[in-house]
């Protein structure tokens, strides 16, 4: 079983008007509401690709329902913490013609009884399972609640992936999660320097792998992906072609894409061509991916 934790979900409210103007009324052209967090978006894509998924996490009141139900929409099993104050945050996101402005929301306050509620979940978990940590985490809980996670199942062989920026990313190395990634932005935030060519971000990943990472997935946007395997191997894959509609849940989609063609396969090489592959089916859609987009992304990858 593949399980994801989102600690901080939310409901995004997406509105597209031609035009935002501040300090009067603003119509909106279209709007859509969508359970939002990057280990939702993470088990969405996994079982719309074929793969057992369980949602890990923390909802409250009637926001954190309508999470529920859209994952219960999509088929996705979920097992959240029902909070027993507060509501699961709204995001409002305003896409403009010429800019984009986002509002969100700071999330209920996980108290350390539901937190203790989580760990026994955790506790439960075996060498056959797969644990995506993605995502923030609301300033309620521990800033290194990631690291406390990884220390306690240290000794279990559990698979971790991370998907995670700057210092909640790296304090994890120690622990040798099984996958990480970052993209080349972030890559060069956590170094303090532009990395601008392959071989800089080649380099870049290997000294995260010093420090304990095993395998390292770099997504670069149109310009493809690089994993280093934990042997020293590189793979490379270009992007498909495409029209770029949504980067929302892109990078979500190719953690769930890769680790869809890992436990597919097994092989490194094909488990990235599933990675670019689900995330640019994301990228090229209004909506996250789907198996057909993204078998039919895999034939022009592939060649």
């Amino acid at each position: 079983m593949i399980y994801t934790i989102t600690f901080n979900p939310a409901l995004d409210y997406i509105v597209r008007l031609d035009h935002l103007k501040t300090g009067t009324i603003n119509r909106t052209e279209q709007e859509y509401i969508l359970g939002g967090g990057k280990g939702i978006n993470v088990s969405i894509v996994l079982k719309n690709l074929g793969m057992d998924t369980t949602a890990l996490g923390f909802i409250a009141g009637f926001t954190g329902q309508e999470i529920v139900r859209q994952l219960n929409s999509f088929g996705v099993r979920e097992n959240f913490i029902r909070l027993r104050e507060g509501l699961t945050r709204i995001n409002v996101k305003v896409k403009a013609s010429d800019e984009e402005t986002e509002i969100n929301g700071r999330g209920p306050i996980v108290s350390n009884f539901e937190l203790q509620e989580l760990y026994t979940q955790l506790n439960s978990l075996t060498a056959d399972d797969t644990l995506i940590l993605a995502g923030s985490i609301p300033s309620s809980l521990p800033s290194n609640m990631y690291e406390i996670i990884m220390e306690r199942l240290a000794n279990k062989g559990i698979r971790i992936v991370v998907d995670a920026t700057k210092d909640l990313l790296t304090r994890v190395l120690p622990y040798k999660p099984f996958l990480i990634k970052p993209n080349n932005h972030e890559l060069s935030e956590i170094f303090g320097i532009p990395l601008n060519t392959t071989e800089d971000l080649i380099n870049a990943a290997h000294t995260l792998q010093s420090r304990g990472a095993q395998h390292v997935l770099i997504s670069m946007a149109g310009d493809g992906a690089i994993l280093v395997a934990a042997n020293g191997t590189v793979y490379t894959s270009p992007a498909p072609s495409g029209t770029l509609i949504n980067s929302v849940g892109a990078g979500d989609s190719m953690v769930a894409g890769f680790m869809t063609g890992y436990t597919k396969t097994g092989d490194l090489q094909e488990s990235l061509y599933w990675g670019i592959a689900a995330g640019s089916a994301s990228a090229y859609s209004e909506n996250l991916a789907t198996l057909p987009e993204v078998e039919k992304l895999l034939k022009g990858i592939k060649g």
